[in-house]
């Protein structure tokens, strides 16, 4: 749309275009609206479907190294070439079309315009399809005497998936060459009846008619030959396809073989009679005809005779008495069933011997007479005869049963089926089939038995692998017994079919008869059941566990193994612990290495019986058996056909009672400062035992969850709670075995923070063949741990305070000793944070020696004391976070050496009041921080009315200087 003069315009055929592979195909394109020479150039691509973004080049008509090394041998060789139609129009021929033919071509026009101004190339698609089409009709050599009617048949048909028309029409071919032919009628694409030239006026008498039957056939009828008609006949089809531009193209051409017609003008010399012995024959007789001429001087003429059957040939006897048959009596005349001859130039014998029911029908004698021999253009005359001949059919008395002895079988067992032939006249052959009832109307080859007796199996049946080797024998003439050493499964089951064939005087007839057998699967009613009289023992003594298996045949005959499976606890894996297999080899699992020489394994009849001595704690679990069968008669055993587990039984092992006793008193621990020791002691426990100790806490709150300070395994491995993990409480809390029977748990510099209820809980462990195992625990009294104060109190600041502080910020905790404190004496400090667990957690201790301790090292860079005075003990705690929210306390404590290099005693001691700490998350607005200051936040809110009231200040002074 919006084209003007002299804009560009190149235009190509539409698509898509569908075209037959192998045929010639031609895509205009041309060009208008251009400037420049008259005589335009082209260039043409296609985009394949492959890689439809990249254009390959195939051909140009102003350079010659345009085409892309795919395509140029077929340029160079005029396989693919353009033809310029005029200065401005192109037609492109690919003169055989391929397969990778198929893609989107574009037809390109190199710019000659002063400016680039329209469109300088167009595209089409173009679609590779299979030819589909075929034409056929059976070649002739016909000879009518003029005024004789034909009736020629051409079948005409095609699969093309497009949308397509047929034409169909009959030609006659006259003299020598292949050019020349004359239509006599055609069908067109538009099923529209066309005559040749030469046929119109027969063509409207209705001499000349050309009718479809069905589908596929084309019969073209003439209703009189006459002696213009003569030559070769054949039927030419086209296959059409109507193109986008509403144009129809043809795309494909078959001619079928010809006919050769010969018509004699009447009132010749020449009679032929046909002779037969016998017309009415039975399958097997020999059928003789004999071809009688009637000539004068025939010794000195030349006839060519053609035998047919329903006007179909059969032989030809030339001049010269060659014979030629015709393709679908070769190979019986080759196994000596025909014969044809010339006997004389005027009588011709054709025999067929052992005649089958497709040789009735009506016989022919048709004879040429030629002026020389093998002119077939010199044809003088044509005359025929035909004779009537029946085939009677034979009827068998052969009769046949089927029986087997084998109907029920498990998978594994043989079968044995009998097929009885009687009343055969002559040799036979025989089939067995399988008829699988899970696939109807299908059937599977087992064995079959030629009339020599040679054997062949089926695929299926082949190898012997599976269902061992397979047998078909001829125990006596009539008497064929098949047999399947060992069956698969249920899929064996079903009907078996024997066919047997009789073969006599060129014929055969065939009797089935059928046998039904059912295999039932070796899985069928296969189950286990696992039981034992007792499900707890004790360690030492033994037990066992009967597998008891039942199946629907008899389980003694079958390969059986069993399985033994043992699961520790309800949560784990099963370990096999042993298997036995049909051979009676016994492989034991890696499980329980000890069981080899603790179990024992017995067979009797259908159980299996698992018996396990002295019982150890590793035997506690579940068990379960599993047992596997195979087919019989197969060697090697390959996979077993059926399987089945039984239900699971479980095993508990009591231990040996534990003995142990640990004192149950409670008692208490009072000290003022320095180390503690708590005490635990075991009252009885056995010789032999080794003990875990686990140390429990017991913080003051009434309803407090105890802590676990440390574990002291029987290998004394020690392993800590969470809430003394750290360095400084590992350093401050170990225990020691005092004697066989005394623990204790050292405590060294206790604070205050360590006050409350301390236990301990013995573990009893016992070492019983393959392990240690634990046989009981007892839990000792409580020891309270108590400090007694100094009598004295330290003055300082019991206040309680509330501070906030903004996460990444620092805040410091008020901690100040009110007046002096004595001289020669030192101060100790420690802070606490206040902890949900009853425990409150020492964060910082300052010793009277000036040292410093961090029990939690995680906060050792971020707390520090202030100490602007000697009686401030502040704590700043830096970089805030969300986590440091809570309530922290301080205890100061007194201390006085008693003389010079004794120790330093306890002389009086002070907590501070509780600080409540509250974090604020970080500000990142303007707003937020005006919202946060109230002073700021004021000022905004009164700034308006104090504007309002300085500019009605300036308006009255400036009327009050007005009115002076």
């Amino acid at each position: 749309t919006g084209l003007t003069a002299g804009q560009r315009t190149v235009t190509i055929q539409e698509g898509p275009l569908y075209r037959v592979r192998g045929s010639h195909v031609t895509l205009w394109c041309k060009v208008s609206g251009y400037q420049g020479p008259a005589e335009q150039n082209f260039q043409w691509s296609i985009y394949l479907p492959s890689a439809p973004e990249r254009e390959v080049q195939i051909v140009s008509t102003v350079d010659p190294s345009f085409p892309y090394a795919i395509y140029t041998q077929r340029v160079r060789s005029r396989g693919i070439f353009v033809e310029r139609l005029q200065g401005d129009a192109v037609l492109l021929h690919i003169t055989e079309l391929q397969d990778h033919d198929a893609g989107e071509y574009e037809c390109h026009t190199p710019n000659t315009d002063e400016r680039y101004f329209g469109s300088y190339s167009a595209r089409t698609s173009l679609s590779v399809i299979a030819d589909t089409l075929s034409a056929s009709m059976a070649p002739q050599a016909l000879t009518l005497t003029e005024g004789d009617a034909v009736e020629l048949t051409c079948e005409v048909s095609k699969s093309t998936a497009q949308h397509t028309h047929l034409s169909v029409g009959w030609y006659l071919l006259q003299g020598a060459g292949e050019h020349g032919a004359k239509e006599v009628l055609t069908l067109s694409k538009d099923f529209i009846l066309k005559p040749g030239p030469s046929y119109e006026q027969r063509f409207l008498e209705g001499d000349v008619r050309l009718n479809k039957v069905g589908n596929t056939t084309y019969k073209l009828f003439i209703g009189g030959v006459k002696p213009p008609d003569q030559g070769q006949l054949y039927c030419e089809a086209a296959e059409w396809i109507e193109d986008p531009d509403q144009t129809w193209k043809d795309i494909s051409h078959k001619k079928t073989e010809r006919t050769s017609l010969a018509v004699v003008s009447q009132g010749r010399d020449l009679s032929v009679d046909i002779v037969a012995a016998e017309r009415s024959l039975s399958e097997g007789d020999t059928l003789q005809l004999k071809c009688v001429l009637g000539a004068s001087k025939s010794s000195s003429r030349h006839f060519e005779v053609i035998w047919l059957l329903d006007s179909v040939e059969v032989a030809m006897v030339d001049p010269h008495g060659v014979l030629i048959w015709e393709e679908g009596y070769k190979e019986r005349a080759q196994l000596g069933q025909l014969r044809a001859f010339k006997q004389s130039n005027t009588l011709y014998v054709l025999t067929i011997y052992e005649v089958r029911l497709q040789d009735k029908g009506m016989y022919q004698c048709s004879v040429s007479e030629m002026k020389a021999p093998g002119d077939l253009h010199s044809i003088q005359t044509d005359v025929s005869s035909g004779i009537q001949v029946n085939v009677k059919p034979v009827e068998s008395r052969m009769r046949l049963s089927v029986s087997t002895g084998t109907a029920r079988v498990t998978a594994g067992d043989s079968l044995t089926l009998r097929c009885e032939v009687r009343g055969a006249a002559g040799p036979v052959s025989v089939r067995w089939w399988h008829l699988p009832p899970q696939h109807p109307g299908h059937r599977v080859l087992v064995a079959t038995m030629q009339r020599d007796g040679t054997l062949s199996l089926g695929s299926a049946y082949q190898g012997g692998q599976t269902r061992g080797s397979v047998r078909l024998e001829k125990e006596s003439p009539g008497n064929f017994t098949l047999v399947i050493p060992s069956t698969l499964g249920e899929d064996d089951g079903g009907q078996y079919r024997c066919e047997a064939t009789q073969w006599s005087r060129g014929r055969n007839w065939t009797e089935k008869g059928e046998a039904a057998v059912t295999v039932s699967s070796m899985g069928l009613g296969l189950q286990a059941t696992l039981r034992s009289r007792i499900a707890t023992v004790t360690y030492g003594q033994s037990f066992e566990l009967v597998c008891q298996v039942k199946a629907n045949y008899t389980l003694e005959q079958v390969p059986a193994s069993v399985r033994w499976l043992f699961q520790p606890s309800p949560t784990g894996p099963s370990h096999e612990l042993v298997r036995v297999f049909p051979s009676g080899t016994v492989v034991w699992g890696t499980a329980q290495p000890h069981l080899q020489g603790k179990a024992q394994l017995v067979k009797a009849d259908t159980s299996f019986r698992l018996h396990i001595h002295s019982a150890l704690p590793a035997s506690e679990g579940t068990y379960q058996c599993e047992v596997e069968v195979w087919r019989r008669n197969t060697l090697p055993l390959g996979q077993p056909a059926a399987s089945t587990k039984s239900n699971v039984v479980g095993i508990k092992v009591v231990l040996p009672e534990s003995k142990l006793q640990v004192a149950p008193k409670d008692s208490s621990v009072e000290i003022a400062s320095g180390n503690t020791a708590i005490e635990c002691r075991i009252v009885f426990a056995q010789n032999n035992s080794q003990f875990a100790v686990t140390w429990y806490l017991l913080p003051p709150l009434a309803d407090a969850t105890p802590l676990q300070i440390l574990r002291a395994s029987y290998s004394s491995i020690l392993e800590y709670g969470s809430e003394f993990s750290s360095l400084a409480q590992k350093s401050r809390f170990l225990s020691q075995r005092v004697s066989s029977n005394v623990f204790q748990l050292q405590i060294l510099s206790a604070n205050l923070g360590d006050q409350g209820r301390y236990y301990c809980v013995v573990e009893e462990w016992l070492w019983l063949v393959d392990g240690w195992y634990k046989l009981g625990e007892g839990t000792s009294g409580r020891t309270t741990l108590k400090f007694k104060l100094p009598e004295r109190e330290l003055q300082m600041d019991r206040t309680n305070h509330s501070v906030s502080a903004r996460e990444g910020e620092q805040v410091t905790l008020p901690c100040r000793l009110q007046g002096a404190h004595l001289p020669g004496t030192q101060l100790s400090a420690t802070w606490f944070q206040v902890k949900s667990s009853g425990r409150d957690s020492a964060l910082l201790t300052l010793r009277h020696d000036g040292t410093v301790q961090h029990p939690q090292e995680r906060l050792a860079r971020r707390l520090y004391l202030r100490r602007p005075s000697a009686g401030d003990f502040s704590l700043t705690l830096g970089s805030v976070e969300s986590g440091d929210a809570g309530t922290y306390y301080c205890q100061l404590q007194q201390w006085q050496q008693q003389s010079e290099g004794k120790d330093w005693a306890l002389r009086a001691s002070a907590r501070s009041g509780y600080t409540q700490l509250a974090t604020i998350p970080p500000e990142s607005t303007v707003l937020s921080r005006i919202c946060s200051s109230p002073s700021l936040l004021n000022f905004i809110l009164y700034l308006p009315l104090v504007l309002i009231l300085l500019l009605t200040l300036a308006v009255f002074c400036w009327y009050c200087k007005f009115r002076r």
